[in-house]
């Protein structure tokens, strides 16, 4: 079985070491690609420029808060993007405010889940997201 691509677009080292660890307690084999902005995100998964060769992520965890073009900015291009609308999004942020999740979902977030602030539930919530997109949901097959 292939490893599993995931792309996180997260701008706060903390949070993507956090994740990281939270990926390796997991028992799937994945391949973690991290990239730190909205438009990076987007050109890594259209696999543009220097993402031409690069893997279609299985599944991507998105924080909101990015700088210039934000999380939800790059949730309406990809769900607006008939080739792309199909690929998860979980949203991974600090935000709780209502605002955020209604408009993430209004966006068509598959799912929004807030960082923990704790170090081992941040990982025990990274480890359940990767547990529950790829042993219990069926994905539909890309390139």
């Amino acid at each position: 079985m292939r490893p599993i691509e995931i792309l996180l677009v997260e701008d706060n080292p903390g949070d993507v070491r956090l994740t990281r660890e939270g990926l390796a307690a997991a028992k799937l084999v994945n391949n973690l690609s991290v990239v730190n902005d909205g438009v990076s995100a987007l050109q890594r998964i259209r696999r543009e420029g220097e993402y031409a060769g690069a893997s279609r992520p299985d599944l991507v965890l998105l924080d909101l808060n990015l700088p210039g073009f934000s999380g939800l900015d790059v949730l309406r291009e990809l769900k607006g993007d008939p080739a792309l609308r199909s690929l998860p999004v979980v949203v991974l942020s600090s935000s709780e405010a209502e605002n955020d999740i209604a408009r993430s979902y209004d966006l068509h977030a598959n799912c929004y889940v807030t960082k923990p602030i704790d170090f081992e539930q941040f990982v025990d919530v990274v480890a359940a997201i990767e547990q529950f997109w790829f042993s219990i949901v069926k994905l539909p097959v890309h390139d």
